[in-house]
């Protein structure tokens, strides 16, 4: 099987968009679009259906996916295997779109000349994450830790507080305010579709309990791109958001973030590595992540108590 196609087929799924995509694997979106046909004639299935915003899994692409994950990280570990100390700093930063990710860009800006591989393992649990940092495959990773202990020559530690906003259209009761409190966001419901990864559906349901929130995770997610053009178009419909998040849209939506506040939630991440990991790049990620970390904890802020 083409591992190109693989990795291009789980790309495509992963951003919902076969420009997006291309873009992540520094190919054409033409050349995107012909190594998933190629797959889907290997295998005699159509994968992905085009949407006017992107594209979508079908039901066989849904059931290749997670093997399709596999794959890709098996073929990791056999390269990994045969070249100890070689290769590049390998770093899980969950998704493309959030505080992780951008942390390691503004490293990486800092230090341009280095070996960097930017992994997304999107949907996978925590436990499989820290799996591969145990295996060597991946020298570091992001989680929040929910309900789970780090296995033994491991180690962590909190690097990211990222505060809460609310996501709502130009039409939403709350489109004017320049802050909310989580006693007011009671009257109106939170809506965050397509929710599966165990980490942030525990933190949610936390926060909800705590403070009396609707948080509706029903339906499916058909990306991004789709939750925010709904949200323009509501008069309802508001979205839980990030600050170390960041989301394009077009200049017509005029959406509006709006900061929570009294007390602010934070979602809690921590960075998880192996402590006899010799890269000599990590050490000094792990020492840029502290120190943003100490300049950007505050006060007046919620996070769960199995986080403190």
């Amino acid at each position: 099987m083409d591992l190109d196609a693989v990795r291009t087929f789980v790309a495509v799924a992963d951003a919902g968009q076969f420009q997006a995509a291309a873009d992540d694997l520094g190919i054409t979106q033409q050349a995107a679009s012909k190594r998933v046909a190629t797959l889907e004639r290997a295998l005699g299935v159509r994968l992905l259906a085009r949407i006017p915003r992107g594209a979508r899994l079908s039901v066989d692409g849904q059931a290749l996916l997670p093997h399709a994950r596999e794959l890709l990280r098996a073929a990791e570990r056999v390269t990994a295997a045969v070249t100890p100390g070689r290769r590049a700093l390998r770093v899980d930063v969950v998704g493309r779109r959030i505080a992780p990710a951008n942390l390691l860009h503004a490293f990486y800006q800092q230090h341009p000349g280095i070996e960097l591989d930017v992994v997304t393992l999107t949907g996978v649990e925590a436990e499989s994450a820290l799996a591969e940092i145990s295996a060597g495959t991946l020298d570091a990773t992001f989680r929040s830790l929910r309900d789970l202990a780090v296995p033994s020559g491991l180690r962590s530690a909190r690097v990211i507080d990222d505060r809460h906003e609310v996501l709502v259209g130009p039409r939403h009761p709350l489109a004017n305010a320049t802050t909310v409190t989580l006693a007011e966001l009671t009257h109106h419901p939170i809506w965050m579709p397509g929710m599966a990864d165990s980490e942030p559906i525990g933190y949610y349901d936390d926060l909800a309990k705590a403070f009396g929130l609707t948080i509706d995770r029903i339906g499916p997610s058909f990306g991004v791109d789709a939750l925010l053009a709904e949200i323009a178009d509501s008069t309802q419909l508001a979205t839980f958001v990030c600050e170390g998040s960041r989301y394009l849209w077009p200049e017509s939506y005029d959406l509006r973030r709006i900061p929570v506040v009294s007390p602010t939630p934070v979602y809690p991440m921590s960075v998880i590595w192996r402590a006899d990991n010799p890269h000599p790049v990590l050490a000094n990620f792990l020492e840029y992540l502290h120190a943003g970390y100490s300049t950007t904890a505050g006060d007046d802020v919620w996070t769960p108590d199995w986080a403190h």
